[in-house]
């Protein structure tokens, strides 16, 4: 994650990072992209089910679930073993998370064990009841996909009235008093509506906004043709920055996040350097804290089925079980050697990545975008917007 708003309207210092000592356990939500220990955010697709139909879900999920499902019993294995390593946050997701019936006891479990219990989701089964139980018990926040405003978001969802729905659910949230925001997945066919979800965030009060680049996995694959081109990426980035810009001027500051193109870093701070900002030695520092692609190391993946994955773009490729061996131990002493390679993945990166001056800054970016599309993990991610000129290290 590239913290807009953090780096370019200064709402974080390096400092703010520094006071916390950087351990994960310590440092408040929005400054967990700086830790230092780097324990995983465990993102845990609790079920394949949904209710909805997107046609770029990277679960590839179904009407139904399915049998392998981890039960509540299990699930409660996997939190009792994730808290006691030491992961800070338990993302929920799916599928759609809350078709599961017993995701208000799972999170409930996860608060119990001191762990930071969110949920990603489509909001459309957010009805008032629910969202007052995810504030009873102790849910840290609620991420909303969206991908536009109705007439494009019920496209993208494959079910009409899913907007309206969803609009609803975020109100419900607000009602209750939980914290909610919204996720965006940018591609050519929603790029135009940006500036419409900005306006959202300011209309409706909404404080958070992640936009998300293409990762080409699930049925996300199929809109590899669909994918902003660099040009078209730069021109996006651009906007966002602006608008957060034009928000925090207006003494409406949101937190803005883009997420899944660690080039944004380098792309912004560059930015920065050309307007002669003071603050640019000090985004670089956090930049260089944050480390760029976390896959396989600060961030990683439970299947519905308790596959282990480097993130949840990885689903082809497993570690290990959590029904054989606990994650933890999957994590720390690994078995698979693409999983030890991506704990150090600087230095297996080829091409242009291997000499870009901003490795240490980028991480290498999406390693499961490169291999989707030359099938070589190590490839350059071509997703990559920079010029050579910009990555160059003799500049």
């Amino acid at each position: 994650m590239i913290g807009i708003s953090k780096l370019y309207c200064g709402t974080v210092e390096p400092s703010d990072a520094l006071r916390y000592g950087r351990h994960s356990s310590k440092l408040p939500s929005h400054l967990l992209q700086f830790s230092e220990d780097k324990h995983p955010v465990v993102v845990w697709n609790v079920t394949r089910a949904c209710n909805l139909k997107c046609v770029h879900c990277y679960a590839h999920a179904t009407e139904g679930a399915t049998s392998s499902e981890l039960s509540t019993a299990e699930g409660k294995l996997l939190i009792d073993d994730l808290a006691a390593f030491g992961s800070p946050v338990m993302l929920f997701s799916g599928g759609e998370p809350l078709v599961r019936k017993d995701l208000p006891d799972l999170a409930a479990y996860a608060v119990e064990k001191g762990m930071r219990a969110v949920i990603s989701t489509n909001g459309t089964l957010i009805d008032r009841n629910t969202a007052k139980t995810l504030k009873q018990i102790g849910l840290s926040y609620v991420g909303i996909s969206l991908d536009g405003l109705e007439p494009v978001n019920d496209h993208f969802r494959g079910v009409k009235g899913s907007f309206k729905k969803a609009m609803q659910g975020i109100h419900n949230c607000q009602e209750a008093g939980i914290k909610v925001g919204l996720r965006f997945t940018m591609n050519k066919r929603n790029v135009q509506e940006i500036g419409g979800i900005f306006d959202l965030l300011e209309e409706m009060e909404i404080p958070r906004v992640c936009f998300y680049h293409l990762v080409y996995a699930g049925r996300g694959s199929a809109l590899l043709k669909d994918d902003l081109s660099h040009e078209e990426t730069r021109a996006a980035v651009d906007l966002i920055i602006e608008r957060t810009r034009q928000l925090h001027a207006m003494g409406k500051p949101k937190e803005v996040l883009t997420v899944d193109n660690h080039a944004d870093g380098p792309y912004l701070y560059l930015r920065m350097l050309q307007e002669n900002s003071q603050r640019a030695p000090e985004v670089l520092k956090l930049l260089q804290m944050n480390e760029g692609n976390s896959s396989g190391r600060g961030i990683g993946c439970v299947s519905w089925d308790g596959e282990v994955h480097a993130d949840q773009f990885w689903r082809h490729h497993s570690f290990g079980n959590v029904r054989k061996r606990p994650f933890s131990k999957i994590w720390t002493e690994p078995e698979d050697p693409l999983l030890l390679q991506l704990k150090e993945k600087k230095k297996f990166v080829q091409g242009r990545c291997a000499t870009c001056r901003w490795l240490d800054v980028c991480g290498g970016n999406f390693r499961v975008r490169a291999e989707a599309v030359t099938g070589d993990v190590w490839a350059p991610d071509p997703a990559c917007y920079l010029t050579d000129e910009e990555i160059s290290q003799t500049v």
